[in-house]
């Protein structure tokens, strides 16, 4: 079961690292050289972005974000010294300060999902036109996906804190 939990702890962390690696590059990369790509007259247009490096970075994005919270679900459940129900009541009545910290850190996450799968993700394929949009959906899409991917962003760093700050004293 140890060895089990490892590995699991372990895809937590690369699906953790994929997921927001790729939130930084969506926020600081892609959406500024789209804005660039669309304002230059004389370039190919956004069109590279987003016909052949968006949709995939978004496929290993969302996948990366779900992967990273089944882990890091699991390995709350399976963890002797956690509790996925403590942890999401924020270790209340437990008097148990990790539970506390790695359930704010769980509910960051968790959030950053539900705005990965409901808002981002279907937006994002109003964008790029991978759905049918109009215009005024397409601009509200817009800032619907930019408002829920910078929330990520801000979230992510107290998020990685907070669960940082659950683990010491704890193995691996």
């Amino acid at each position: 079961m140890e060895t089990i939990m490892i590995l699991d702890r372990w895809l937590h962390l690369v699906a953790g690292v994929m997921w927001i690696g790729l939130l930084y590059y969506f926020n600081f990369v892609q959406a500024p050289a789209m804005a660039e790509a669309t304002a230059d007259s004389d370039g190919p247009g956004p069109a590279a972005i987003g016909k052949y490096v968006a949709p995939r970075a978004l496929l290993w994005f969302r996948w990366a974000a779900l992967v990273t919270w089944l882990t890091g679900a699991y390995y709350l459940y399976t963890a002797p010294y956690y509790s996925l129900h403590g942890a999401f009541t924020l270790g209340v009545g437990a008097d148990n300060a990790a539970l506390t910290s790695i359930g704010i850190g769980a509910w960051l996450g968790t959030i950053m999902l539900f705005n990965v799968w409901v808002l981002i993700w279907p937006n994002q394929k109003k964008i790029l036109g991978m759905v049918e949009a109009t215009d005024d959906e397409k601009a509200t899409a817009k800032r619907i996906a930019f408002l829920a991917s910078r929330a990520n962003t801000v979230m992510s760093i107290p998020m990685l804190l907070f669960m940082h700050a659950s683990v010491r004293g704890l193995p691996f």
